[in-house]
């Protein structure tokens, strides 16, 4: 398949807000495929590389070679160039890599370079995510779509099962859940209160302590242990306290869903910068983080994710000693829910999580099975540019711009700004790291650095009003930052109808 095929694609999906629309155009692009292109095009349908890290960024590409007047670039060819460019590393490499650039980019079209640049950069801005890939992939194989979104779940990608998915349902059937492969996590959706969340939840619930750690999911094949982040990212080297503890378990093989956390003298939860940290460092540290689990997956053999959560607790608690589970309440009472919630925060937690006994797992997905409870209003948002300070904060990158997830649109929304809530090492942090993600050749040249849209923050506010000076029509009040979610991705980001849903509320 030629690259200006794949591209053009991209242009029609954009130009469309209708989600049939893109369904059709993305399908139709599939159907083409041959099997040899078929990981490459789903892959690059949805806005990604294969390649997880390429050493390229916005400052290579800022200089390009004249493009082709001719396409002839293929995805298969494009995709070597990016393996070949992935490979490269020691001295030398820069310039290897500069050539590499300039060998691609002069075989491009002006079309297909802009697209490599987005591709490449993370901003090929479409409106085609992972589930309307998924959609796509249904329509052109001719296959039920929860036969797709279940494989893809297990498998931890739609790229990995493309090509079973057109050898038809059987196929997708047959991708279980494999111990020491991560599948993609469940997700949580929000509610104001915990009376509201037992009405969307309906009947008896548990309602788990929502620690403010980070997200893992351990698997367990006799010693071997591997520990994954909630984006797949494998982090077992950085955690030996978990496997320690996870290998004194009695079973031989299991999948665990918890949350890593790091723990005071007092037993109160330490501030989730440390946790962060932590996990983010190799090698011994003094700081010490505990897993603590709320869900089983696997068992010696058994997959559990089809059974009610009920169930999968029960294997749990018989699993697993107490002091390494989330604290947790069985009940259909509201009321009593809510003098635990209120328990849970006295201890210094963030809140609780209400979930439906009768649930199954749903991964990567916000349903209602299970419903987050948080006293402070917060919203994983996308951080869009930064501007200089002035005073006390001159120097440094101060205030930012916040943005919400336009599904539709596959672009965010700009709500607002904030330079409330920042220390001063979050602002020297944020300085060396929005300078890295800087779209313009000199980040000091202008007040206003537009940057990449890949960086997740965590925001607290006090309301959403209704405002004509934002293009969504809405803007946070009090808006602060609590911390950076490096654990999640742009695609994790709050949507704007999630925002306008708290004007409302």
């Amino acid at each position: 398949m030629l690259l200006a095929d794949l591209v053009a694609t991209s242009a029609t999906v954009a130009a469309t807000r209708s989600r049939k629309a893109k369904v059709t155009a993305l399908a139709a692009c599939l159907e083409k495929a041959a099997p040899e292109e078929l990981e490459v095009v789903t892959s690059y349908l949805g806005g990604a590389l294969r390649q997880r890290r390429t050493g390229l960024g916005w400052r290579s590409l800022t200089s390009l070679p004249p493009p082709a007047a001719e396409p002839t670039l293929t995805v298969l060819d494009v995709h070597a160039a990016f393996d070949a460019i992935a490979a490269l590393a020691g001295p030398g490499s820069q310039g290897a890599r500069a050539a590499a650039v300039e060998e691609l980019f002069g075989r491009a079209t002006p079309e297909e370079q802009l697209w490599l640049r987005g591709v490449v950069t993370g901003e090929v801005r479409q409106g085609a995510l992972d589930s309307l890939v998924q959609e796509a992939l249904a329509v052109a194989a001719e296959v039920p779509l929860p036969a797709v979104r279940r494989a893809a779940m297990l498998s931890g990608s739609t790229v990995a099962i493309a090509a079973r998915a057109f050898a038809g349902e059987e196929a997708l059937a047959e991708v279980g859940l494999v111990v020491g492969r991560p599948v993609l996590p469940m997700l949580a959706s929000s509610a104001g209160t915990v009376a509201e969340a037992f009405a969307k939840v309906g009947g008896e619930a548990a309602v788990d302590t929502k620690l403010d750690g980070i997200r893992i999911q351990v698997h367990r094949d006799g010693d071997v242990v591997v520990v994954a982040t909630r984006t797949l990212e494998d982090i077992t080297a950085r955690l030996p306290e978990v496997i320690e503890v996870v290998r004194r378990l009695p079973a031989t093989a299991l999948v665990l869903d918890g949350e890593a956390m790091t723990v005071g003298p007092d037993g109160r939860p330490r501030p989730f910068q440390e946790t962060a940290s932590r996990t983010a460092t190799r090698g011994v540290s003094e700081v010490h983080v505990a897993p603590y689990f709320f869900d089983l997956l696997h068992l010696d053999g058994r997959d559990l994710l089809d059974l009610p959560l009920a169930d999968r607790l029960s294997e749990l608690d018989r699993l697993v000693p107490e002091e390494h589970r989330a604290t947790r309440l069985m009940t259909g009472d509201a009321d009593e829910a809510e003098r635990f919630a209120a328990d849970v925060l006295k201890a210094g937690h963030e809140g609780v999580v209400v979930k439906g006994l009768s649930v199954p797992w749903e991964a990567g997905r916000r349903g209602s099975g299970w419903i987050k409870v948080k006293p402070v209003h917060t919203l994983d948002l996308v951080v869009l540019a930064v501007e200089w300070g002035s005073g006390r904060r001159k120097g440094w990158l101060s205030n930012i711009h916040l943005g919400a997830r336009d599904p539709e649109s596959g672009g965010f929304v700009m709500l607002g700004k904030t330079f409330k809530g920042m220390t001063d090492q979050m602002l020297q942090w944020q300085t060396e790291r929005f300078t890295e993600l800087a779209t313009v050749a000199d980040p000091s040249a202008d007040w206003v650095v537009p940057l990449q849209p890949v960086q997740v923050v965590e925001i607290a506010f006090d309301g959403v009003q209704r405002s004509t000076t934002y293009p969504g029509g809405v803007a946070l009040r009090f808006a602060r930052v609590v911390r950076y979610r490096d654990d999640k991705t742009a695609d994790e980001a709050d949507t704007i109808e999630t925002v306008r849903s708290f004007a409302h509320a």
